[in-house]
């Protein structure tokens, strides 16, 4: 029996949540994921965590978790690489370089008062080391940073890149988890399982 809806199709956020043991069911929420004039990476993700879970929210009775995830390098938001120039690009512009990692979790429930909804947004720090051309032109034939912010997987090959972290690893991943388990205890929703 399922306590949570992920409004998302995302693997990595599957994984996490199966980690600490929820009960859920997936439905991805399609939105238009587009940055608004003058909005910060920050605004961004908590407006389209929010968004998708309120979306998923209007059809359930459950308790919906939305999410989103986005790469920022100085003033830039890197979000997922369309092609694979633009994902060798992105990884030579985070190469040396400490970057930014913000994920948004958000979580809506339709209750006879109205939709309450709860959100927060977690920033992690990551330093990568300096990548050379045929690392990058490597790492990007693999095919696994095209559908993630910024280009790369801090869990699957890139973590080769990595050579440290400032705030939580899973927030890197897709998922804080430590926050989204405070969050889903505001909703009554259970971690591990039936301990």
């Amino acid at each position: 029996m399922a306590d949570l809806l992920l409004a998302s199709a995302s693997p990595r956020r599957r994984e996490l949540l199966e980690q600490i043991g929820v009960h859920f069911i997936c439905e991805a929420q399609d939105l238009d994921e587009s940055v608004l004039a003058g909005e910060s990476p920050l605004a961004y993700v908590e407006r389209l965590a929010r968004a998708k879970a309120q979306a998923g929210a209007a059809n359930t009775s459950l308790p919906v978790l939305g999410s989103d995830t986005c790469v920022v390098l100085g003033a830039e938001l890197l979000s997922k690489p369309e092609t694979q120039a633009q994902a060798k690009s992105m990884l030579a512009s985070l190469s040396g370089c400490e970057h930014s990692v913000f994920t948004a979790v958000a979580i809506a429930k339709q209750e006879a008062s109205g939709m309450r909804v709860s959100s927060l947004v977690v920033e992690t720090k990551v330093q990568f080391s300096t990548l050379s051309n045929a690392m990058i032109d490597q790492y990007v034939a693999t095919g696994e940073p095209m559908d993630k912010a910024g280009g790369y997987g801090i869990q699957g090959k890139a973590a080769v890149f990595v050579s440290h972290i400032n705030g939580s690893y899973s927030n890197v991943v897709g998922l804080p988890l430590m926050e989204t388990a405070s969050l889903l205890q505001q909703f009554n929703v259970p971690i591990w399982g039936e301990v």
